[in-house]
């Protein structure tokens, strides 16, 4: 149940992204409102940390699993460092669909939802709980999807 929760919520992240390439691939850039710099591509990038993060690091322990576009010295990386050209919407796609296939094997393989990990912040945590963190994470940023792509085209409801 929670794998499907989690898959339902990534496929509404691809679907508010739907049709934005090519001529539109610039929108996915578009940001909120000054002075944020929230985007679409914002929120590819960042999802695509948070995977990386929880899956790879915390739970896998893997030490090449940080993140690509946010660190210690700019936290707000994914968002900030997210220009719109096809190189990176290229880059941020990839890696996203990298992450989600190392988070959904790693699922499928492990033996229980009781596997853990440990976080600096949250101490141990188990495959369940991060599970539904990302649930509740990919629902909290899928609505600032439907907003921003409402914002872009009027689209709402995806």
């Amino acid at each position: 149940m929670l794998v499907g929760f989690l898959a339902d919520q990534r496929a509404t992240l691809v679907l508010q992204c739907a049709d934005l390439e090519g001529a539109r691939a610039a929108e996915l850039g578009r940001r909120a409102v000054e002075p944020s710099t929230l985007s679409l591509l914002g929120l590819i990038r960042h999802l695509t940390d948070v995977e990386r993060r929880w899956f790879g690091q915390v739970l896998a322990g893997r030490d090449d699993a940080g993140p690509l576009w946010s660190s210690a010295d700019d936290p707000d990386g994914d968002f900030d460092g997210a220009a719109p050209d096809p190189a990176n919407i290229a880059a941020a796609w990839e890696a996203w669909r990298t992450a989600v296939d190392f988070a959904d094997r790693f699922t499928a393989e492990a033996p229980d939802l009781d596997v853990s990990g440990h976080d600096g912040w949250r101490g141990t945590v188990s495959l369940r709980w991060v599970l539904i963190h990302m649930i509740e994470e990919y629902a909290r940023h899928n609505g600032h999807a439907d907003l921003l792509r409402e914002r872009i085209d009027g689209t709402r409801g995806l």
